[in-house]
């Protein structure tokens, strides 16, 4: 019997959950099960913050995870995976499929903070959720005799979102190349299936002045540094009539563009599907549709492979990137938040796995998106 088939009980009648729906409380089990572990994991991240490419003692904790979950040696783990603070980790049966391609899906951990304030961000939460959400989905296959396809569950840490963009440096090693379908999940003020991140670029402006004399002949000189504060202050007095999706910051020195992440509309339908089964009240599409957010690396990751980056309430309105957003990161209140939403990324990709139709559907999304985004790109 393959999940989605209705399973046949005494007297002719069926069962009133799918096999599929049992395999999605499997899932959310198997998460519970590890809530201590998957918790300790979180804190241990958040109590000893680490800015980008420099998440030394986070890449230890998550890795050392993986390597220590029973039973031993069940995922391969390969730590400093193309960068040094990031890793892979991979977990796939031996279902005696070899002929068949396996369906690789991915699930994102980040785990970098912010200078001075820490996980004013919640990327605790973020590692958290990508290690728990794969560990439901290995639960719920591992004592199942084969899915229609055979499949590689595989966890990235990805360092550095928050300043250089990390994920691009590991599309750009290759990592995200055999993956069909990514997966993770940010902390926020709401839940939501998706937000439009926007695309952030940076431009480089270099100002050279001339040395002169300032008593002797000041009219000589040119000051760079003059010319410097008053463009800093005629943009900063521009972004009143700016639209409210624009966005100008600082100059970051050196990093990648961060694309806007494409959306997966099959995928954000089947997360809310399953969300709302474990009590997630989302915001209106509309209001998804036209909410204000930031930028993330994970939209380049979308150019490359499908994914969804929901959006997860953990028990607080106050704004991140804040002092208080800390705290509510490191808080126990959120764990329960967090793993729900854990839940529902491993349901989902479940029904990935079990339905043919909608992995269709979202490989086509996907390919309709990069048209439309390569046409408004070409017409200005």
């Amino acid at each position: 019997m393959r999940p989605g088939e209705e399973r046949p009980v005494e007297g002719g009648a069926c069962a009133s959950l799918s096999e599929l729906e049992l395999l999605k409380l499997r899932a959310s089990e198997c998460i519970d099960e590890a809530a201590e572990r998957l918790g300790a994991l979180s804190r241990a991240i958040w109590s000893e913050p680490e800015l980008a490419y420099e998440e030394h003692h986070a890449h230890g904790v998550l890795t050392r995870f993986f390597e220590s979950e029973p039973p031993a040696g069940s995922w391969a783990v390969q730590p400093h995976y193309q960068l040094a603070t990031a890793f892979r980790a991979e977990w796939g049966p031996p279902w005696g499929l070899a002929a068949l391609r396996p369906l690789h899906l991915g699930f994102l951990c980040e785990y970098d903070a912010l200078p001075g304030i820490g996980h004013a961000c919640g990327h605790n939460l973020i590692a958290e959720v990508g290690a728990a959400a794969a560990l439901g989905v290995r639960g719920a296959l591992e004592g199942l005799p084969g899915p229609p396809l055979p499949v590689k569950v595989i966890v990235l840490g990805t360092p550095a979102e928050e300043d250089g963009g990390g994920k691009i440096d590991l599309i750009e090693a290759g990592a995200f190349k055999n993956l069909d379908v990514v997966f993770m999940a940010h902390p926020s003020q709401e839940n939501a299936a998706y937000l439009p991140d926007v695309a952030e670029h940076d431009v480089t402006v270099k100002y050279y002045g001339k040395a002169s004399h300032a008593a002797a002949y000041p009219w000589e000189g040119l000051n760079a540094l003059d010319a410097a504060v008053l463009a800093y202050n005629n943009l900063s007095v521009l972004r009143q009539q700016m639209k409210p999706t624009w966005r100008v910051h600082e100059i970051k020195g050196g990093a990648h563009d961060y694309y806007n992440v494409l959306p997966n509309k099959s995928l954000w339908k089947a997360y809310v599907e399953n969300g709302k089964k474990l009590g997630i009240d989302f915001i209106s599409e509309d209001a998804m549709l036209s909410g204000p957010s930031g930028s993330t690396d994970f939209g380049n990751v979308t150019f490359v492979v499908p994914g969804i980056h929901p959006y997860f309430y953990i028990g607080t309105n106050a704004l991140n990137h804040t002092e208080q957003y800390t705290e509510a990161a490191g808080s126990p209140e959120a764990q329960f938040h967090a793993l729900r939403t854990a839940k529902v990324l491993a349901m989902t990709a479940l029904d990935v796995i079990f339905k043919p139709e909608l992995l269709e559907r979202i490989r086509e999304d996907f390919k309709l998106k990069l048209q439309e985004e390569e046409y408004l790109n070409t017409v200005e």
